[in-house]
């Protein structure tokens, strides 16, 4: 609705992981640097955690974009799967003609052979799994057992684990201890840093066709970090928000009060925003001067 308000093409903070709006923060550049690097050198497995919210979707879809001609990729949004399920699914990637009453015996045969094939062809595949914390333990045994299959250089079959902190519990059980030996890399990617903020929604809007100077006013963005503390799918959601309450307000631009607006219809925004976002603003100055003699509030600390 406020595309044509503010000289857009596209809406800048929507929630669908497309690789337009990759933002090259210094956690993401890292982390996908350390996955092609790995993918490079055939390492087997490679772990990326990371809180809800913090891109790991879109990354995944990033590092799909970056991987060469000479690479095969099989993506699993849900890896809620049984093991048939899971080598049905890459035998159907690999092209390897199938049916449900195969043998689990026989189908393993056909896609090592696939596999070796491939690997003399210099194609190198890559399965990445998102959400891997919801895996079956069974099928998380049935993937190990598939990365058994080698050459005496290489491994035939590369996993890219992308999950929530929930998988390393996971992966920390005991019977689990052989598939946790196997990962080479393991990376954990943050949030958006504050200081970084303002370059990450300038680069959503350019990137949704914005051509004007700075729409979110400083005030704007330090309530929105505090509101979001940084993680991608709160600033997107919470800015999005408040575009749309600038627009039903004709405003030329997005201001301290419409980023309240937009926190006070976010239950997920964190209670430090929410608290900044109703106080009053004459109770601030007391509480820093309280807090320049000593007495300090909880979790106020730092705020400016």
């Amino acid at each position: 609705m406020y595309r044509q308000h503010f000289g857009l093409q596209e809406h800048p903070f929507s929630l669908t992981p497309d690789t337009q709006f990759f933002y090259n923060s210094q956690s993401h550049r890292e982390v996908l640097s350390t996955l092609l690097l790995a993918l490079r050198h055939s390492e087997g497995f490679v772990k990326v955690v990371g809180e809800v919210g913090t891109g790991k979707t879109l990354l995944s879809r990033k590092l799909l974009a970056s991987l060469g001609e000479h690479y095969i990729t099989a993506y699993i949004p849900n890896p809620y799967l049984t093991p048939d399920e899971l080598k049905w699914f890459l035998a159907e990637e690999i092209g390897i003609a199938y049916s449900p009453e195969m043998p689990s015996y026989q189908l393993l045969k056909d896609i090592n052979s696939r596999l070796v094939e491939l690997a003399k062809a210099k194609r190198q595949v890559v399965l990445v799994i998102d959400e891997a914390q919801a895996m079956p333990r069974e099928t998380i045994e049935a993937l190990r057992l598939l990365t058994n299959l080698e050459t005496e250089k290489s491994k035939l079959l590369q996993v890219v684990l992308f999950g929530q902190p929930e998988l390393d519990d996971l992966l920390n059980r005991a019977d689990l201890r052989q598939l946790k030996q196997r990962i080479v890399f393991s990376e954990y990617l943050q949030g958006i840093e504050r200081k970084h903020l303002p370059s990450y929604i300038n680069y959503r809007l350019k990137s949704a066709g914005y051509t004007g100077g700075h729409l979110f006013t400083r005030s704007a963005l330090s309530l929105l970090f505090s509101a979001s503390g940084g993680i991608p799918r709160l600033i997107n959601v919470m800015a999005h928000k408040a575009m749309l309450a600038a627009y039903g307000e004709g405003a030329d631009k997005v201001g301290r009060r419409h980023l309240e607006r937009a926190i006070a219809d976010t239950s997920e925004s964190r209670s430090l925003g929410r608290w900044l976002a109703r106080r009053d603003y004459w109770l601030w100055p007391s509480l820093a001067a309280l807090a320049a003699i000593g007495i300090v509030i909880p979790g106020l600390m730092g705020v400016t």
